[in-house]
């Protein structure tokens, strides 16, 4: 009978044990949003990035503008950083502007747009960070595309892309539109009811999907240029999250979290006018999330910031839109 005793305690405090580590709640700030902590500036003139998890990896993937401080070959590209040594891969899609990165099935997938306010949206794709296959996704004649964000979503993958023109599509420039694949090679490109927002400026940037919602993660001009969430199930319906905005412009941007910044970078980080949080993008990783995102004055003098939030993507996600 003691013998039995023991066994049934110790499961029970085994249960018990799991059931303290399955609830316990993520960090949120003093209003109940979600606790995202700014580590600071890791680069300068950087900012379309994102953070992946490759081969039990994190990497972080660059679009390196013309006008990066470390650029030489006179002409854009993409690479990709490790998160922790710094180092980065071989660089790949000369002349190509606005990437952003997705793994999927141990694939990782770049989308991205040949020019700024460009006709064409072009897929590249890679088993090891080193050799890419390129395809055109498709061509809208006279729109402008710029930032882009693909998600899979059940049996379908679905990307995000950012409208400037024409007036009918984009509305208030700049405007999220969407198209799905079964196959990443034939696209649809979904009716112009399907957008977040024309009504006023709301640049898309991160795009994200579970249970059965659609979060789109944009930047809104408001008292300079705030980065916040809406959520949808169809792509038509939005929902705004109460706890808006996700981030806006502090003093903690300009922490220094790259200690190899030379004394230039240093000052010019120090003299920079700061009203801008965007561009946010994020991944899991040990289940945390590492948050990229750029500060500035958005227009043309940015910087690259990283934060933290202390959950999983389904924490974070579900955290902007507590249940009522």
């Amino acid at each position: 009978m003691k013998k039995r005793i023991t066994s049934r305690l110790v499961l029970l405090l085994s249960l018990i044990s799991l059931w303290g580590c399955n609830t316990k709640q993520p960090p949120v700030d003093a209003e109940g949003r979600p606790l995202i902590e700014k580590i600071g500036t890791i680069d300068c003139d950087m900012v379309e990035t994102t953070p992946v998890v490759f081969k039990d990896k994190v990497y972080r993937f660059e679009y390196v503008r013309t006008n990066y401080w470390n650029n030489k070959t006179g002409d854009s590209y993409f690479r990709f950083v490790d998160h922790q040594t710094g180092k980065p891969t071989p660089s790949f899609a000369k002349g190509f502007h606005f990437g952003s990165a997705a793994v999927m099935d141990n694939t990782v997938y770049v989308t991205a747009v040949d020019k700024g306010d460009g006709e064409r949206i072009y897929i590249f794709a890679s088993h090891d960070l080193e050799h890419w296959e390129q395809w055109l996704a498709y061509e809208l004649p006279g729109w402008g595309m710029f930032n882009t964000s693909m998600i899979k979503a059940n049996d379908k993958y679905v990307l995000m892309f950012e409208v400037g023109k024409p007036e009918i599509e984009a509305g208030e420039r700049f405007t999220a539109h969407f198209a799905t694949s079964p196959d990443l090679k034939k696209w649809e490109i979904l009716s112009r009811d399907h957008n977040y927002a024309m009504d006023r400026y709301t640049a898309p940037h991160c795009l994200r999907y579970l249970d059965g919602y659609y979060y789109d993660f944009y930047l809104e001009a408001f008292k300079g240029y705030e980065a916040r969430v809406v959520r949808s199930k169809d792509l038509i319906h939005w929902e705004p999250s109460p706890l808006n905005p996700v981030l806006k412009a502090s003093a903690k941007d300009k922490q220094i979290a790259n200690k190899n910044l030379s004394d230039s970078l240093l000052q010019k980080i120090a003299a920079a006018e700061n009203l801008n949080n965007s561009d946010i993008d994020f991944c899991e990783y040990k289940g945390n999330l590492i948050i990229n995102y750029s500060w500035g004055n958005q227009m043309g003098k940015e910087f690259l910031g990283e934060a933290v939030y202390h959950g999983t993507q389904e924490q974070f996600l579900k955290g902007w839109f507590p249940a009522k």
